[in-house]
């Protein structure tokens, strides 16, 4: 049996699967941590502890070839990150993820390193098995995805490449 989390630990997931709540992550807590975690080089993020992983990931712009960084929840897989394009629950898919599709050399930022990555999109039972990974860090994945309307969640494995 897991151990029980802190109350303020479960008050926030409790909260992740309430709509207002994915609205004030997506527009107030993304900019401010996107912001956080350049200057700090991945150092300092708002949800980067072991509770709450967070990583830096820096993608190629499909169209302006430009670098885009956004903050992101991770799980660790061997020597991977996990992420997923969950866009808290809105029907469209994030634009970090279709990056990824274009350009799947991107690099993650975590605890001040820059680590080159490949991204690999799951599918099938690989997916399935990532999935419960990721909800078990933040079980309102679940409910991002019935708010979605059935859209699939790309999820993804940064594999280390250097």
């Amino acid at each position: 049996m897991p151990p029980t989390p802190h109350p303020v630990v479960a008050g926030v997931r409790a909260l992740g699967h309430r709509a207002w709540f994915a609205v004030f992550l997506r527009r107030v807590v993304v900019p401010i941590d996107a912001r956080l975690g350049r200057l700090t080089r991945g150092r300092l993020v708002a949800f980067g502890s072991r509770t709450f992983p967070s990583l830096m990931l820096t993608t190629t712009g499909r169209r302006s070839g430009e670098p885009r960084t956004i903050p992101l929840l991770y799980a660790r897989d061997g020597d991977a990150y996990v992420v997923i394009g969950s866009n808290f629950g809105q029907l469209h898919q994030p634009g970090w993820s279709g990056n990824l599709l274009s350009h799947p050399y991107a690099t993650v930022t975590l605890h001040g390193r820059t680590i080159p990555v490949r991204a690999c999109l799951a599918s099938g039972a690989e997916r399935d098995r990532l999935f419960a990974l990721l909800v078990a860090l933040w079980p309102a994945y679940r409910t991002y995805e019935i708010r979605s309307a059935g859209r699939d969640m790309r999820i993804f494995r940064l594999e280390p490449t250097g």
